[in-house]
């Protein structure tokens, strides 16, 4: 709640890559009383840049909207690196994902929020009205499926976030490092961390044992793999 303090108006960033998404909210966020969009991007990395300069400027938006799936930097790592930068400033996240997976990775990422899509105006703005109140907004949806993910105990492939899935996918296909960094548009120490958590997590020894586990939860196929 960056700037609630002292302004009764709720300002809101909008970041998603699809151009005609942000004009839409934008379109219908500025007509209601006591909201405003005062930036938007693309991107991860554009948003985070953008939150950069705000900030200079003491303008900190209180609420992101949050797009999950983009390139360059995905929603997740996005929250992420906001939450630890500019913990004061809510994120939510929006998506066409009812994962497990992914919703758990957006509130550990620190999300006080996680929309669907096609959600009716009303309940995004309930939502950012709600985070700046200090609640958790999630869509009936996606409540229902951590309800049901809490009676049933979750596989080792359940515990990856979406990004790690990619990774080790990669991995069970024979890449380095540098190559996955390629393909996931991160740098080569990135994919190299993001290996060593995903053995930690799994209690993998190797690469070759993060690729048959690959084969074994059905991620890939057996031919698709180097091991």
């Amino acid at each position: 709640m960056a700037d609630a303090q002292h302004t009764d108006e709720i300002t809101v960033m909008l970041v998603d890559d699809h151009a005609i998404v942000r004009q839409g909210l934008k379109a219908y966020l500025d007509t209601e009383p006591g909201l405003s969009v005062v930036s938007e991007a693309a991107d991860g990395l554009e948003a985070l840049a953008r939150l950069e300069g705000l900030a200079r400027d003491g303008a900190l938006p209180d609420v992101v909207l949050m797009d999950m799936q983009m390139p360059n930097l995905d929603g997740v790592e996005t929250t992420q690196r906001i939450k630890g930068r500019w913990p004061e400033v809510d994120v939510i996240a929006v998506t066409s994902f009812i994962e497990e997976a992914r919703i758990r990775a957006a509130l550990e990422a620190g999300a006080t929020g996680y929309l669907l899509k096609d959600a009716d105006a009303t309940d995004v703005v309930d939502a950012i009205r709600g985070a700046v109140a200090g609640e958790v907004r999630l869509d009936p949806l996606v409540a229902a499926s951590l309800a049901q993910s809490l009676r049933t105990p979750p596989s080792a492939a359940a515990s990856l976030t979406p990004r790690e899935r990619d990774v080790i996918i990669l991995v069970a296909k024979g890449c380095t490092n540098r190559e996955i960094g390629r393909s996931l548009g991160v740098a080569e120490r990135t994919a190299r961390t993001h290996v060593s958590n995903i053995l930690a997590k799994l209690g993998l020894a190797s690469r070759t044992q993060a690729a048959m586990w690959a084969v074994r939860e059905g991620l890939v196929d057996a031919d698709q793999t180097t091991a």
